[in-house]
């Protein structure tokens, strides 16, 4: 009789003369280096470099200089200054949104702008005392920031707003230090002019002192403005796991598909059904099990991490409609491409959503391709609304409303498709080859 041992060598010898087969590495190989290639372009590639792919990065300019033009001045120097910072703006990098106090709380509050660089009421005043030398400090500019929007970036609007006012500064001081009289020289004759000593020419050279504080603040358990994020992330991922193993339960409970658990492998009896009325169930329970999960991500994040969230029923509303969309969204795919069904999903909620969700790195930072994608991805959609809920009060206009009307989209299309797809299927007669039931 053969023993086990002998027995087993045979196995061994047999899995390793098939790993000699070209063949059977191809196709995986194959797949698995270009699902490597496209995820690391993609990631990578909307991150390595965000202040080189600067577009049109929203920033508010508040000219609040009420003070007269000085003597031969057309303008106040309020006035001047904001016209030279946005006219000495490199290219297209800055969309320098140019209002009045009330207007910036309104973008600001609407999330409309990463930031703001305001000029104070009094700034020609206090520019004049110091050239008059009537002045020992120097007038402040006001740099805000909107950490709603995330920390990167507000960092961003941060430092551009800071590097606008430190040049204007500069090039004013330029300015200032050249229409002084010159020092006259010990024991001259000449009469006693503005003050031109050391301290003040020290002053001139850099008049303008800037200073930063929070525009539009935020709780501190918000995670820097990135919990807006990472909540849609559990809503995406709960309607995406969760409608694939909804797809997966279902099939093996109808006997579509072999259950396998460690060692354990069975196949339950096949219940005769189409695919139209196999998609109308996984919708269905998709629709009841996303409530319980939407329900546990809130008791999580809110309840038990404690995250600041404002207006919860709103939140748990929009957070259980997106996840619901995301997982019909899931089903019509798997419905339509079958295996590879969830490779393709995979990509439509994941792979090309979160690079293009502008929910870390802002859209005006990455390149094109990325804003394009952004236009109907769904995770830049539910991300904006989201973040309209935890940090900008529900307003619509601060991304809450195209949030709505996205998710809307998204459940018409996954419907129409899901069963326009299992339809034309069943009219076909292009039905899933299944065993026949046992007695």
């Amino acid at each position: 009789m053969a023993t086990a041992g002998s027995q087993e060598a045979p196995r061994q010898a047999r899995a390793l003369s098939l790993a000699r087969r070209p063949k059977l590495w191809l196709f995986p190989t194959v797949l698995c280096g270009l699902l490597a290639v496209v995820l690391s372009l993609l990631y990578m590639g909307g991150i390595v470099n965000p202040t080189g792919h600067l577009h049109r990065l929203p920033i508010a300019l508040v000219n609040a200089d009420r003070g007269a033009p000085p003597p031969g001045q057309p303008e106040n120097f309020g006035t001047r200054l904001t016209k030279a910072i946005v006219a000495g703006t490199p290219g297209r990098t800055v969309d320098w949104r140019q209002v009045d106090q009330a207007g910036l709380r309104e973008q600001l509050a609407a999330g409309k702008v990463y930031g703001a660089l305001v000029v104070p009421e009094d700034f020609t005043a206090a520019v004049t005392a110091l050239v008059t030398g009537g002045a020992t400090e120097r007038p402040t500019l006001t740099v805000l920031t909107n950490p709603g929007l995330g920390s990167l970036g507000s960092s961003l609007a941060s430092q551009i707003a800071q590097n606008a006012a430190h040049q204007g500064s500069q090039a004013a001081g330029r300015e200032l230090l050249a229409a002084l009289p010159a020092t006259p020289a010990p024991g001259s004759a000449t009469p006693a002019g503005p003050d031109t000593g050391a301290t003040a020419r020290l002053l001139l050279a850099d008049p303008f002192a800037v200073a930063t504080q929070v525009g539009h603040p935020i709780g501190s358990h918000s995670g820097l403005g990135l919990s807006a994020f990472y909540f849609t992330l559990l809503a995406v991922l709960t309607g995406f796991i969760g409608g694939n193993m909804i797809h997966s339960g279902v099939d093996t409970a109808l006997g579509y598909s072999d259950s396998e658990i460690g060692p354990w492998h069975t196949r339950r009896p096949t219940v005769p059904i189409d695919r139209t009325q196999t998609l109308l169930l996984k919708m269905v329970m998709t629709a009841g099990i996303m409530l319980l999960t939407t329900s546990l991500v809130m008791l999580c994040t809110v309840g038990i991490l404690g995250m600041d969230a404002p207006h919860l029923a709103m939140l748990w509303l929009f957070a259980y409609c997106a996840s619901l969309a995301v997982g019909l969204g899931v089903q019509a795919i798997n419905a339509a491409f079958g295996g590879i069904g969830q490779l393709v999903s995979m990509f439509v909620f994941i792979a090309l959503a979160l690079p293009s969700s502008g929910a870390t790195v802002p859209l005006q930072a990455v390149p094109g391709f990325y804003r394009f994608l952004s236009v109907f991805e769904p995770m830049r959609q539910l991300s904006d609304g989201i973040r309209a809920i935890l940090f900008f009060d529900a307003r619509g206009n601060a991304g809450l409303a195209r949030g709505w009307i996205m998710i809307a989209i998204g459940v018409v299309l996954a419907l129409a498709f899901g069963f326009g797809m299992t339809r034309y299927y069943d009219r076909k007669g292009l039905h899933r080859w299944t065993p026949q039931p046992s007695d």
